[in-house]
């Protein structure tokens, strides 16, 4: 008998978020992995959870897969976590599971916390549709994104760290234009969680005189769909 992958999301900020079911599966689990040892420590502590862990992050994720990979097939159970929220979502795991998958290994992943879901409904745009950008590229390609973006007509869904979200909000003024409405979620479901709306131009005015602490999420409302041509009779 093979073991299986479990991805499970832990709290993004409010530790009764964790679920009963992730609690169970992480005391159950062979092997424990996360992202940052150091970050993990305390949510396993608060939830009795004591269990042999490993790194498994962005920068050995490719070289360690191999051996995890390898405890698999020998029947062990192996719990994939991140920092905060849901594994693999603009966090380690996308390649993990892709090779577990390949090599017809159980991969499953629990429901839980995660921090779009939260900021999108929260912002007041349509939710039937929308587009899931996370982090944008740094450099390279960041600019052919925001032009493609700027068409986009679904809701649009970015993360963006506190340190360049100022300069995120004057790209999008100048590719979507200081009038496109936004709203942006920052320390969600933390102590000091706040949802700023309107405008590019006024939720950066505000920002400019508010301490930009914490992870945000930026939801920006799609532009209208152009009419379609009247046909000729």
């Amino acid at each position: 008998m093979t073991g299986k992958l479990f991805l499970v999301p832990t709290p993004i900020g409010n530790l009764e978020d964790m679920t009963f079911r992730a609690i169970r599966i992480l005391k159950e689990a062979d092997i424990i992995l996360a992202e940052d040892t150091r970050t993990s420590a305390p949510l396993l502590k608060h939830f009795g959870i004591d269990k042999k862990v490993f790194a498994h992050h962005q920068h050995n994720e490719h070289q360690s897969s191999n051996e995890i990979v390898r405890f698999l097939k020998e029947g062990k159970n192996i719990a994939l976590i991140s920092d905060a929220g849901t594994p693999a979502v603009s966090d380690p795991g996308f390649y993990l599971v892709r090779e577990a998958l390949k090599n017809n290994l159980q991969v499953e992943c629990l429901p839980g916390a995660t921090a779009f879901v939260p900021a999108l409904v929260n912002s007041g745009f349509p939710t039937d549709r929308f587009c899931f950008e996370g982090f944008l590229p740094l450099k390279k390609g960041r600019q052919t994104r925001y032009k493609e973006l700027a068409e986009e007509e679904r809701t649009i869904v970015l993360y963006e760290s506190p340190h360049r979200f100022l300069k995120t909000l004057d790209e999008m003024t100048e590719y979507f234009g200081a009038d496109r409405q936004i709203s942006v979620s920052r320390e969600l479901t933390k102590v000091f969680e706040e949802t700023v709306r309107g405008t590019v131009g006024e939720v950066k005015q505000y920002f400019e005189t508010h301490p930009a602490k914490g992870e945000f999420v930026i939801c920006v409302a799609g532009v209208s769909p152009k009419p379609s041509p009247k046909k000729r009779a």
